[in-house]
């Protein structure tokens, strides 16, 4: 069997991580059996879906990487692939089934429905639909239907069934039929439900595994007594657990469930934020870093837990951290000029690059860059009062500071080695430990009490920058 997966996003809102995450299981899912793996787009919510959202979803998977075979802006012979554009497919589908006496028109109204789900309530029975329809004549019905009441088609949920649902993650899971009501399978617009476009779509576009979020499964008996209904064949099932903040409440904005773009906007490189979505909810081992072709040979359902997944901004921040190590220092550098530009207004790229060079295995995300360096851009930066105390206003500081600044002034070649040699002929000569005469140049120059390697700040800080600001310290 050919393996062909889909993502099928609502456009009501950006891709955020719950989704992006649905969206490289199917995508890795497909690469490693390679299948085909399909983009379709359930836009028939018509209040709440925008053109905007869609836009940020195709945003989102190009900056993630996640190139889909079939689908909106792809080739695919199994079109259109917006549900909004299949409505005809839908009530085709939808007549067959009430041919058959496998649905039902309904004309209880909203205000009916929420009375009856009261009165159920009070009778501590299951709020669902009491099938009073299910009796409906076709005569009584047309009457209703002239006379302008709104309907909708419901389909007949079969009664005294155990459905058993083979997830491939969760193993087997039974619902009861009996506790399941008739639902909706065409609202009063027209529209399809869910459940009712889902199912059609995923057997018209021959959708051999289905791989999306456990919030989706209590859908599965629904799905399947559907699939039932047709006479089609079941694909395969799994959900994917959820994800939790790390307080393990359900992952909310204040966890990071915002739009994936944003966190490109955060600093964030693609490649980290795909490793680690990757690892909500799966492992290999105790691996932690993968590149993309390593998640693909190595990803499998069989990796993915049960239990909830965790979203965890410290280690998103040291993944992050670790891949921008290993980036070549030239793009980070583009990542990073527009930023230094912006805060400092600085036009001297070859001073910025040698900067940056300084800093990278010090950023966590790209933006850290403007924070950390902003004594090699401003003269006024900020001294850190513990830092100016231990390491400024001792007795020797000085006297340490003003034999580096008459030293360093003498210096024809002022590079890191040469540097280095002032550093460590003034620190034997005084008979003192290097960092005795390092903490206080270092205080001087930066005002704070961790920097790069002094040798490397001092040579890209430059001869007259250093002088001066050694010369702040020095007494008359």
């Amino acid at each position: 069997m050919s393996v062909r997966v889909r993502f099928a996003p609502s456009p009501t809102g950006y891709l955020h991580i719950g989704g992006a995450r649905t969206a490289l299981f199917n995508w890795l899912f497909a690469r490693k059996h390679k299948g085909t793996f399909i983009l379709r787009v359930e836009d028939t919510d018509r209040t709440r879906s925008t053109q905007e959202a869609l836009d940020a979803i195709y945003h989102g998977m190009e900056w993630l990487g996640l190139d889909w075979d079939e689908g909106p802006k792809a080739d695919g012979n199994y079109g259109p692939y917006l549900q909004t554009e299949r409505l005809d497919i839908y009530k085709k589908h939808i007549d067959l089934l009430l041919q058959e006496g496998k649905a039902y028109y309904c004309v209880c109204t909203p205000e009916e429905l929420a009375h009856k789900r009261k009165e159920a309530e009070k009778k501590k029975e299951a709020p669902k639909y009491d099938q009073s329809c299910r009796t409906l004549s076709p005569d009584e019905f047309e009457k209703m239907k002239a006379e302008g009441k709104p309907y909708v088609v419901r389909f007949k949920m079969p009664q005294g069934r155990k459905i058993v649902v083979a997830d491939m993650v969760r193993g087997d899971v039974e619902f009861n039929t009996d506790l399941l009501d008739d639902f909706v399978i065409m609202k009063s617009d027209g529209f399809p439900t869910y459940n009712f476009a889902a199912v059609v779509d995923d057997h018209l576009m021959e959708i051999s595994h289905i791989i999306r979020g456990d919030d989706h499964l209590s859908n599965t008996p629904r799905q399947i007594v559907l699939y039932e209904a047709f006479g089609w064949d079941l694909p395969k099932f799994a959900h994917i657990p959820m994800i939790l903040g790390k307080d393990k409440a359900r992952m909310s904005k204040r966890h990071g469930a915002t739009s994936v773009i944003v966190y490109r906007d955060m600093g964030y490189l693609p490649e980290a934020m795909l490793n680690y979505i990757a690892r909500l909810g799966w492992g290999h081992k105790d691996d932690e870093i993968f590149s993309r072709d390593e998640l693909i040979e190595k990803f499998s359902l069989d990796g993915v837990t049960k239990s909830p997944a965790v979203f965890d901004m410290d280690k998103l921040n040291w993944l992050n951290g670790q891949y921008i190590r290993t980036a070549l220092p030239e793009r980070i550098f583009d990542l990073c000029e527009p930023l230094l530009i912006e805060a400092y207004k600085t036009k001297d790229l070859e001073y910025m690059k040698r900067v940056v060079g300084l800093f990278l295995d010090r950023l966590v995300v790209i933006p850290d860059i403007v924070p950390l360096t902003e004594y090699f851009f401003k003269e006024d930066f900020p001294v850190d009062p513990k830092v100016e105390e231990k390491y400024l206003k001792t007795e020797q500081a000085p006297r340490i500071l003003s034999a580096l600044k008459d030293r360093l002034s003498k210096l024809d070649n002022f590079t890191k080695d040469e540097i280095e040699k002032v550093f460590k002929g003034l620190a034997e000569e005084m008979g003192v430990k290097l960092g005795v005469v390092i903490h206080p140049c270092r205080a001087a120059l930066t005002g704070r009490k961790e920097s790069p390697g002094m040798y490397d700040v001092v040579e890209v800080l430059g001869k007259e920058r250093v002088i001066d600001r050694l010369a702040r310290y020095v007494k008359a």
